[in-house]
């Protein structure tokens, strides 16, 4: 199976002690998202998982530790923006700091196996079009040989970020403004020899030479591993998502992040119930199971072998 760790909080960046645990351990408890009490144990040794997806914008906590996923093959989706502290108040200093670990990541996974996020995109009074060709392109000059991938989208609204991000103010979504910025984005990645792709985007880019992508990447995976999978497309994503089915072992309101546009935080006292529950021993990434609890031994194999089953899940 493909694991995507995750979609719902930055495990990387808050709870990598746990993951390595999970990993030595061989398995991780996920409750049901419809049904809490259900508990279904994912195994997480090589012989099944085929791949991990890090989702991230620091994982400086997991690269003195990288050794330990040396049995796994990952991919990381590495996002890294302009936006400040008034949009992004949890980060550490880009320039200084995640530009230079998003290149030693690459040099040590190599560049296909490290994506440049650069998402999701606004506009406002201070974000404007030529803002953003400015940030980009800066990143992009420092990112060049370190990847050969960069993902874009632009900001979609989800239940809670309509309220955190109206102190930015942001301007109403214009195709045509977002069709020039992209094309512009497109032409300064190329002079850096990275591509361009879209994130379960409804605007077609294919005028700015931009093609819809697939976060988590049944073929990237074939490629890397030099052998086919029997990967499907992902259930329940957006309807212009491209990604491959996949586990994910994270849980929404997690992520003290604070980023005003993330869609997986939508209650901040859950949030810090949740890190004050959270317990780096527990196979729950919040909390330990307790008596009401039911755990699903639910099958999986490798798709080099076989269909990926998730009963119930």
């Amino acid at each position: 199976m493909l694991l995507s760790v995750s979609r719902r909080t930055d495990i990387p960046a808050w709870y990598a002690d746990w993951f390595f645990r999970r990993l030595a351990e061989g398995f991780v408890l996920v409750p049901s998202p419809r049904a809490p009490h259900r508990l279904h144990q994912i195994p997480l040794n090589p012989d099944v998982v085929d791949g991990i997806v890090f989702w991230t914008k620091n994982p400086l906590p997991m690269l003195p530790r990288l050794s330990e996923l040396k049995n796994h093959l990952t991919v990381f989706q590495f996002t890294l923006t302009g936006y400040g502290t008034e949009a992004e108040p949890a980060l550490p200093d880009k320039d200084a700091i995640l530009i230079p670990a998003f290149q030693q990541l690459a040099r040590k996974l190599g560049p296909r196996r490290v994506i440049w996020r650069y998402d999701p995109i606004f506009f406002t009074q201070k974000y404007t079009e030529k803002w953003h060709l400015e940030q980009f392109e800066q990143i992009a000059l420092r990112l060049q040989g370190y990847t050969d991938t960069c993902v874009i989208s632009f900001l979609d609204e989800y239940q809670g970020t309509r309220a955190r991000m109206r102190p930015l103010v942001p301007a109403a979504f214009d195709p045509q403004s977002a069709a020039r910025l992209a094309r512009g984005l497109s032409e300064i990645a190329s002079d850096c020899s990275i591509r361009v792709q879209s994130c379960a985007e409804a605007l077609d880019l294919g005028a700015a030479g931009i093609a819809h992508g697939r976060c988590i990447d049944g073929a990237l995976f074939e490629s890397l591993l030099g052998q086919p999978l029997h990967w499907t497309p992902a259930k329940g994503q957006r309807p212009e998502c491209g990604c491959a089915a996949s586990v994910d072992i994270g849980t929404y309101n997690t992520c003290p992040g604070g980023c005003r546009y993330c869609y997986a935080n939508f209650s901040p006292g859950q949030i810090t119930a949740n890190r004050a529950a959270h317990d780096p021993r527990s196979p729950l990434l919040i909390g330990w199971p307790g008596l009401q609890d039911q755990i699903i031994h639910s099958s999986f194999s490798s798709l080099r072998g076989g269909q990926l089953r998730m009963d119930g899940f």
